[in-house]
């Protein structure tokens, strides 16, 4: 099999799979499954394209990389499965289907098919890192693992305390803010970026004599995009406002959108501020 081929397969799958996705989030009720299966095709595609026998058995990076990969897949693809058979519909989605009106299936098939591209290139940051063609595990391996078992961690943590929030009745119509959430407003999609760090590190290798490992970049700084400034906090934060109102804004003025720091006066206004 030549690299060109294996890129052609995966990509693919990965449209296939966001197709099958398509046939059930266009059903009133059912977008929350969406993400969900976006993050067991990545977790998929990535395995294979870190294991795929291109130019001999698999090494040890290739076999570290694809455990990390399938541990990140597995964990965030099962929280949010089980967070869909509880509210099936996604509130990005279900906005999405008002805005979209009669287009919407239509739109809705693009769309994730858009998707179903961006994973492709998130699939080149996971392939590049387990070729490294370095011989033997270095010092940079060890940390971008570090990196993502933290991040996996992090993420964890993060939805946990939500989960623990939202299932007190008394917090019934409130904003969490404690913990991981008091640092951050999407403490979340923090740890989901800083995971996809890990492969850049790992791709770029302790020296940088892989050129091609310094591609791995377009995977955190895409997923950046993605999060901070596309289909993460935009809708998610308008669909709050919608839902909270003053309570949100309050919130948006104590705490940064993305990154855990303390928030400063020099911060711009919540309307325009996801940093």
């Amino acid at each position: 099999m030549t690299f060109a081929t294996l890129i052609l397969l995966i990509a693919l799958f990965l449209s296939a799979v966001m197709a099958g996705a398509w046939a059930i989030a266009r059903r009133p009720g059912q977008s929350g499954w969406t993400d969900a299966i976006w993050s067991f095709a990545i977790g998929i595609a990535g395995v294979i394209a870190a294991l795929a026998p291109l130019d001999g058995p698999p090494g040890t990076r290739q076999w570290l990389v694809a455990a990390l990969v399938a541990g990140w897949a597995l964990r965030l693809g099962l929280h949010i499965a089980v967070r869909t058979t509880k509210h099936a519909d996604d509130p990005r989605y279900a906005e999405l289907r008002r805005e979209w009106g009669d287009d919407f299936s239509r739109q809705l098939f693009i769309f994730l098919q858009i998707q179903a591209a961006a994973a492709l290139l998130l699939v080149g940051a996971i392939m590049l890192a387990a070729r490294n063609p370095a011989p033997a595990i270095a010092w940079s391996d060890l940390v971008g693992a570090l990196i993502l078992v933290i991040a996996v961690i992090g993420e964890g943590v993060a939805d946990q305390q939500l989960t623990r929030f939202r299932a007190n009745p008394a917090n019934r119509g409130q904003i969490c803010d404690t913990g991981l959430w008091g640092l951050s407003r999407h403490p979340n999609y923090f740890f989901e970026w800083l995971s996809w760090t890990a492969y850049a590190v790992i791709a770029i290798g302790p020296d940088g004599a892989f050129g091609w490992g310094w591609l791995a970049m377009s995977g955190p700084a895409f997923m950046y995009l993605l999060l901070v400034y596309a289909s993460g906090l935009p809708p998610l934060e308008a669909h709050m406002l919608r839902s909270r109102g003053d309570a949100f804004r309050d919130y948006q003025a104590r705490v940064r959108a993305f990154w855990p720091l303390p928030k400063t006066p020099t911060v711009n206004s919540p309307a325009k501020e996801y940093q």
